[in-house]
């Protein structure tokens, strides 16, 4: 009973945390933006999207175990896509940043995000529909002479409950970007 009770308050932090996102989350705008690098929790995974709530579960009940509570949002972080590799073939994690004292051991494993220029977008509906968000992201960086330098992130500002309409679902994805060089012809 202790225990589910612990775990029980391990996702009413999560939702707390989630249900606060940034003033600037409001807008469904497309925008470059600089971030602060983070430390965060996580566990990696090679595998088809379909084990996302699989991996999601792992976390929680290992982190919640180990006493390594959430500094902010749920995050996924994605290296290739269904448009690139084969389900099996991709790879990504799931995580949630935390202090930069916390002490990681496995199956989880502490990383930072670095990157600080990102085109960032807020995605309004389910969070499997997030492809058709970075696919409207990456054609205005097309559009504006940017090129894709780093694995895609996703921070899960809502934390759905089973009374969580999909359409009231919000998150914030970033991707990594570098201006294209323009080369002079002489």
């Amino acid at each position: 009973m202790r225990k589910s009770l612990s775990f029980l308050m391990f996702f009413c932090l999560l939702a707390a945390l989630a249900a606060h996102p940034p003033k600037d989350a409001q807008t469904a705008e497309i925008k470059v933006k600089e971030v602060s690098p983070f430390s965060y929790c996580c566990i990696a995974h090679k595998g088809p999207f379909t084990e996302v709530e699989n991996v999601i579960g792992k976390l929680m009940q290992v982190s919640q175990s180990r006493n390594i509570f959430p500094t902010g949002a749920l995050i996924g972080i994605y290296f290739n896509s269904p448009e690139e590799v084969k389900p099996e073939e991709l790879e990504w994690e799931i995580g949630f940043p935390i202090s930069d004292q916390v002490n990681i051991s496995e199956p989880l494993k502490k990383k930072v995000w670095k990157i600080t220029s990102v085109v960032a977008a807020i995605h309004k509906g389910a969070y499997e529909e997030t492809g058709t968000t970075i696919a409207k992201m990456l054609e205005w960086m097309k559009e504006k002479g940017f090129i894709q330098a780093g694995p895609v992130l996703e921070k899960y500002l809502t934390m759905p409950t089973p009374e969580t309409k999909p359409e009231d679902l919000r998150s914030e994805i970033w991707i990594p970007y570098q201006k294209i060089q323009k080369s002079h012809k002489i």
